[in-house]
């Protein structure tokens, strides 16, 4: 179901784009193309039905995004919601509260000695 809802969306998505494109500014749109259709369908009844396709495929858009999350796998969500993994031992907790400073273990260098 998540993939049908998936593909819903694209498809919606693409046909957004393309009435967006064909629509222009100032209410041009697809009726000033057409100069044929300004008789038969009249510019005001395009511009209604483009900007009523653009609204309902935005409410499309909008609901199906939202049935992505509900249709969406389990282990999709689980595995994006960790961040790093928990550490599964602790290790020995440092004492702070000393005045003396650990030991160094670090090897001592031999002292070279010039040679004459």
């Amino acid at each position: 179901m998540y993939i049908v809802v998936i593909t819903l969306t694209v498809i919606a998505s693409i046909l957004m784009i393309g009435v967006v494109l064909i629509q222009k500014s100032k209410g041009g749109g697809l009726s000033s193309q057409f100069g044929g259709a300004n008789q038969v369908m009249g510019v005001r009844r395009t511009n209604d039905f483009i900007e009523k396709v653009t609204w309902w495929l935005a409410a499309a858009i909008g609901i199906l995004a939202i049935l992505g999350v509900f249709f969406m796998p389990r282990n999709i969500i689980q595995s994006t919601s960790r961040v790093a993994p928990q550490a599964v031992e602790q290790t020995q907790p440092a004492d702070f509260n000393t005045d003396v400073a650990p030991a160094a273990t670090l090897p001592v260098a031999p002292e070279n000695t010039p040679a004459e």
